[in-house]
């Protein structure tokens, strides 16, 4: 199985996942990429898979679909263009002998969705659109921070050794962000260095791990001590013992950090 970021826009990836002969993308917010893909590398593509409504993510929908009649799957509660398999928390969908769970991580979007395969080749895989990044997680656009929270809980729960695909190529930024939150994590700064070194030689920084993200981001470590103290130092209204409030402290940080 082989796993693909097509780079798109100015810091989008469309995820492929293909086995030589069938392939599944996630989020096309472009056709262009995906088809130049599929025909580079003599693919089908079976399946569409879609996080939430964002254009950036769908809009390349409709012409995959009439070009290559791939199945869409996508959110139950959101803005997709039809027609669309409609999923949400406990679904699953069944592509390229592989099985992915759905997860309903409300907060960037209301209805926002990922998919999560247990065991892709021996690693979990997870596909978390504009929820998690490395680093960092998204903005909330339709979400409560307690909503958010709770997702990237969820998310954080997953084994370590999974995957995570995110959709956009933010981890330098992040990872600045994330050293102005805990300049003494030492995780964090070899993490930071790594990924320079990457994009450097135009190179991604994902996918990531997920053990490595609960090492690193955070907003997977809003219940750290010293992550804690830092939301309080930049609002000191907020108390240190309540995970959300720190949460809403470090989005609306990092909303305005340059």
């Amino acid at each position: 199985m082989n796993l693909l970021p097509l780079p798109a826009f100015a810091d989008n990836y469309i995820w492929m996942l293909h086995n030589g002969h069938q392939a599944i993308v996630v989020d096309p917010g472009d056709a262009a990429p995906v088809l130049q893909a599929l025909q580079a590398q003599g693919l089908q593509l079976q399946a569409i898979l879609v996080t939430h409504h964002h254009a950036d993510h769908v809009g390349g929908v409709d012409a995959l679909r009439a070009a290559t009649g791939a199945q869409v799957f996508g959110p139950a509660r959101e803005r997709i263009p039809e027609p669309l398999v409609r999923l949400a928390q406990g679904d699953s969908v069944d592509l390229l002998g592989l099985r992915f769970s759905v997860l309903d991580v409300p907060g960037h979007t209301a209805g926002h969705i990922a998919y999560y395969c247990p065991d892709m080749e021996g690693a979990p895989l997870l596909f978390c659109g504009d929820t998690l990044f490395s680093g960092g997680c998204g903005r909330l656009f339709e979400g409560t921070p307690a909503q958010m929270l709770a997702s990237l809980d969820q998310l954080a729960a997953l084994p370590g050794s999974t995957l995570v695909c995110c959709t956009h190529e933010y981890t330098l930024s992040n990872l600045k962000f994330a050293r102005a939150v805990e300049p003494g994590n030492a995780a964090l700064l070899h993490y930071s260095s790594h990924c320079t070194a990457l994009r450097a030689q135009n190179q991604p920084t994902l996918p990531s791990r997920m053990a490595l993200e609960r090492d690193i981001n955070p907003f997977l470590r809003v219940r750290e001590a010293a992550v804690a103290a830092a939301a309080q130092g930049f609002d000191a209204r907020v108390p240190q013992h309540d995970a959300v409030a720190v949460f809403a402290a470090l989005r609306q940080w990092k909303n305005d950090f340059r």
